[in-house]
This record gives structure tokens, C-alpha cells and sequence, in this order.
């Protein structure tokens, strides 16, 4: 399945990134995925303002994006890692209670993508993305080929047409 991207008209608009890998056993240098997303968001010209690796820990993800949501050339974060459903995987219960809008097609159409992938094992994941505080966020699995599929078919044409949405009044 070819990727579409809809909306041509806004290639060069500008989005400020973060990128977050939820886990507690990575580092930097074993951060593919968190190297997997800031190499697809580069290629897209999209300026990455901040990296980090948390531990997948409720407090510590809701925190950070308190932080995030308080700059104001912050258009989006991209969190990998945290989406299963091991007893450590937390990171949708805290964006949950955090997002204010969610977009439910994209979890929807991540684990239809998944399905064709992976099987029935797609219904494990538990990617989420949404709004807070004015800033787009999305959530993915940990693994690369879920970041990539992820980053290729879904974020990548549709990161400047949303945040542009986001940004008119």
C-alpha cells in the first residue's frame, strides 16, 4: 500500500519535533527507534527541538509533556515505547488522562497497518495520538518496524496538515 499524502499544498510548513522513547532499559545508543523517527523527521526538514528516553513511568511521561506543552515553538511529540500490555507498559494510561482531543483513527488505522503486517498480534498495541495543550502527540509501539510503518504511512503526511489545523483559530 502506497503512502498518500492528501495535502501537497503544505510540504515546506514548518513543525517544531520532540521525540520521546518511553523505556527502562534503553540509551541513546540503543535508542533505534528514537534514531529511526528522528532520521524520518529530518528527512521531512521537520527541526527536532528535543530528545530524551524516560522511564515508563506514569509521572515521569505526564511530566515531560507538561514541560513540552510550555514551548511555545513546540508544535508535536513523538513517543515510542510504553504501548503493550505488560504490567511496565504505561505510556497510553498517562497520555489517556493527559490528551484533551484523541484522534482515534489513528490507533485505528496504526493497527489495521499492523494487522497486515503482524496478524492478529496488532491487537496488542495500544497507539494513541491526540492534543494537549495546543500540541499534537503521537504514540507508537517501541519497535522499529512499527515506527517505521508508524512514520511512513501516518505521521509523516499528515504531521503539517494537522499541525496548521491546530494552529488556525
Amino acid at each position: 500500500m502506497s503512502s498518500m499524502i492528501p495535502h501537497p499544498d503544505i510540504a515546506e510548513f514548518k513543525v517544531n519535533c520532540a521525540i520521546i522513547t518511553v523505556s527502562d532499559s534503553r540509551t541513546p545508543e540503543t535508542d533505534k527507534s528514537g534514531q529511526l523517527i528522528h532520521q524520518f523527521l529530518q528527512k521531512a526538514g521537520y527541526p527536532i527541538l528535543d530528545y530524551r528516553i524516560v522511564k515508563d513511568e506514569p509521572t515521569e511521561i505526564t511530566e515531560l509533556l507538561k514541560k513540552y506543552s510550555q514551548i511555545p515553538e513546540l508544535d508535536a511529540c513523538i513517543l515510542n515505547g510504553g504501548t503493550g500490555i505488560a504490567p511496565r507498559d504505561t505510556t497510553y494510561d498517562a497520555l489517556e488522562q493527559l490528551l484533551e482531543k484523541t484522534l482515534p483513527g489513528f490507533g485505528e488505522i496504526f493497527r489495521t497497518l499492523s494487522y497486515a503486517e503482524i496478524g492478529s498480534r496488532a491487537m496488542a498495541s495500544r497507539a494513541i495520538a491526540g492534543v494537549f495543550q495546543g500540541k499534537l502527540i503521537f504514540s507508537v509501539p517501541g519497535s522499529s518496524n512499527a515506527v517505521k510503518l508508524a512514520m511512513e504511512q501516518l505521521i509523516i503526511p499528515e504531521l503539517a496538515h494537522l499541525v496548521k489545523v491546530l494552529r488556525s483559530e
